[in-house]
């Protein structure tokens, strides 16, 4: 789709990377130009300093949750204020929460006004990735449609405006919780479509999944040094993927990614790794890739202890810490990466729908609520483990690996989470009848 005719604003906040890499995957429905509603050319000033605010106070609370005693409480008293009810019994939660009514004041004095009446201008169908963007459409009357991508595997009641009964905002759910959750928060069935998470097109390879496959075979290469899964579960690979395309190929080195939040609240755990692991990466038998986003201070946090542990001559080679100077870079980088990429740790961010890539998740402890539901997703398909204690990973992960148990989890995630939510979301923009299967309700 890409260099064709606009057919959508796709809007995202540029506060962390949940909202962001969504939109980033979404990025040809606006012709590759993706609009931060908190950081476009000609924002007000009131409402720039709303939205740095915001997320001043929201990265900072994350980067104290490994502090003891003091992060943990003050984490605590934010996530209670997001924090997403028991989904059982199921019952109805459409009461407003705390936190919708302080986004809707802020919305009420002209929080988003400019933006929405800039875009009303030549009215798109607008496609978000975060809830504020979207209630601020449907309250100013915004003349185009309103579709609002859901980014976790389950949502607290603020994704969802104070009177959905009365909203045009319509959804695209990433998993079938999220559709089910939206319903009890009082969205009508008929505005929720089960689309999927977007991931990168440039990982998949298009309806047929080619790139994802090819990918996904060479990860169990590596990831199955002993041919313990690929003999018993033979029989099922060749029958999905066909014959041609089941080959046991190596590509690339063993590679480990380790993903950093956009706090960088849990860098500490990239030093365990890298420790453990040196015996390994000077002897070049794994590769690590240590992913800080756009912090330069956690580039540089890595490179100087790696220096420290003798690890300066790794640097470049089978220890990389990549660096990027604009978010387009680094989505850009790190998606090129996955494709070499055996094994993901990360914290169960917006990254656990990556699974669908056949990724294998090693999930580091999660910062929220949303998380704890995503980590508790993660593991119902089968497609990430918690992670033991990162001190001694050359221990458990090739354990895990010469078991074929990583193997394992690459294929069911592969087979069970939602693989081409990108394209079923073009889709329904563009007006087009989809010819990619329907997602089962739960997944």
């Amino acid at each position: 789709m890409s260099k064709q005719k606009q057919i959508a604003y796709v809007i995202d906040v540029d506060m962390g990377y949940g909202h962001a890499r969504a939109a980033w995957a979404l990025k040809d429905l606006a012709n590759g130009e993706v609009i931060s509603a908190n950081n476009y050319k000609g924002i007000p000033a009131n409402d720039k300093e709303l939205w740095q605010t915001s997320r001043k106070v929201y990265e900072t609370i994350s980067r104290l949750k490994p502090v003891p005693i003091i992060g943990d409480l003050a984490f605590a008293i934010m996530d209670e204020f997001q924090e997403i009810p028991a989904f059982y019994p199921r019952r109805d939660l459409s009461k407003p929460s705390f936190q919708l009514k302080q986004i809707y004041r802020l919305i009420e004095k002209g929080q988003g006004r400019d933006l929405i009446e800039r875009l009303g201008k030549n009215p798109l169908p607008i496609v978000t990735t975060f809830f504020t963007v979207a209630f601020m459409a449907d309250y100013y009357g915004y003349p185009g449609k309103i579709y609002l991508v859901t980014t976790d595997t389950d949502i607290a009641r603020h994704w969802v405006p104070l009177e959905p009964e009365n909203s045009k905002i319509k959804y695209f759910a990433a998993n079938g919780r999220c559709k089910e959750r939206l319903q009890l928060y009082g969205v009508a069935k008929d505005q929720i479509y089960l689309t999927g998470f977007p991931l990168p097109k440039d990982l998949i390879g298009g309806a047929k999944e080619g790139i994802v496959q090819e990918d996904m075979m060479a990860r169990i290469c590596n990831l199955d040094p002993q041919e313990i899964f690929y003999s018993r579960y033979e029989h099922v690979i060749v029958s999905r993927l066909g014959k041609a395309k089941c080959v046991l190929k190596k590509t690339h080195p063993l590679t480990l990614t380790f993903s950093v939040g956009g706090a960088g609240a849990q860098k500490g755990i990239g030093i365990d790794i890298m420790e453990s692991l040196k015996a390994r990466l000077k002897a070049g038998t794994i590769r690590l890739a240590l992913f800080g986003g756009l912090r330069g201070q956690v580039v540089d946090f890595y490179e100087e202890h790696a220096r420290k542990l003798g690890l300066g001559k790794a640097i470049g080679k089978s220890l990389l810490i990549p660096s990027f100077k604009t978010r387009q870079e680094y989505f850009q980088g790190f998606n090129d990466f996955l494709h070499e990429t055996d094994v993901l740790m990360t914290k169960p961010s917006e990254l656990s729908f990556y699974t669908a890539l056949g990724i294998p998740i090693v999930i580091a402890p999660p910062i929220g609520s949303q998380e704890k539901f995503n980590q508790i997703w993660l593991q119902y398909v089968g497609g990430g483990v918690p992670m033991a204690n990162p001190k001694y990973i050359d221990e458990w992960l090739f354990d895990w690996i010469n078991s074929g148990g990583m193997a394992r989890m690459a294929w069911n995630g592969y087979v069970e989470a939602p693989t081409l939510g990108t394209y079923r979301i073009e889709d329904i923009v563009a007006g087009k009848k989809s010819e990619i299967h329907a997602l089962p309700l739960i997944v």
